[in-house]
């Protein structure tokens, strides 16, 4: 999806890109090392089965992964190894993505606001103190609120097509969108609901990159 990336910093909200402050690998590291595990775990999380990926040490610094749309935690599934040697890294799936539970949309609020509670009420659960965090797409209105309710928490933000305002939104394509967040009717629905077929899903993944 195509997002304008002007205006990157929103005053008084985040002005410093932190980085991060691990380090790299050790001289003498083989040249093809053996990548290290990635886990596959659930955990209930108010009441709803949440999947998630996880590797690293567990006494590494932590960083917090969270995927954008039409995704899942498995698009971090080359990243994770290539960072697991000095990193503890988690991934979770939103609920309604990937492996996660989908409770009925009539049961559920699907919200960022609510994504962020659920995410928020995730690492807490996890005993995750200090993180930085990883945000693509969706990944950005969810992991900006967490930071938002948990500015102590957070070490450093690495945004990777983002946004955190409303700039990015006011194209063509955010118009049968923005209609159904103003009001669900059928004929809304109808018209967001074509976003997610397969042929939408491919024009996201392959529009503007080379052949």
């Amino acid at each position: 999806m195509k997002l304008q990336l002007k205006h990157w910093f929103l005053a008084g909200i985040f002005t410093t890109l932190l980085p991060l402050g691990a380090a790299g690998q050790s001289e003498g590291s083989p040249a093809n090392p053996v990548l290290p595990p990635t886990f596959y775990r659930t955990t209930k999380v108010d009441g709803l089965t949440i999947f998630y990926r996880e590797a690293g040490p567990k006494d590494a610094p932590v960083i917090l992964l969270l995927h954008g749309f039409p995704t899942s935690s498995r698009m971090f599934r080359n990243l994770i190894p290539a960072l697991a040697d000095r990193y503890h890294l988690i991934a979770p799936d939103y609920p309604g993505f990937g492996y996660s539970e989908t409770p009925p949309a009539d049961q559920f609020q699907y919200t960022f606001d609510h994504l962020a509670g659920i995410m928020d009420d995730f690492v807490t659960q996890l005993g995750l103190q200090k993180y930085s965090l990883y945000v693509q797409d969706y990944g950005a209105p969810v992991g900006f609120r967490l930071a938002v309710r948990r500015p102590e928490r957070v070490q450093s933000l690495i945004v990777q097509n983002g946004n955190a305002y409303s700039d990015g939104i006011d194209n063509d394509f955010w118009t049968p969108i923005k209609k159904f967040w103003a009001d669900k009717s059928p004929e809304n629905a109808a018209a967001v609901r074509q976003g997610l077929t397969l042929e939408a899903t491919k024009w996201q993944y392959t529009h503007g990159v080379r052949q």
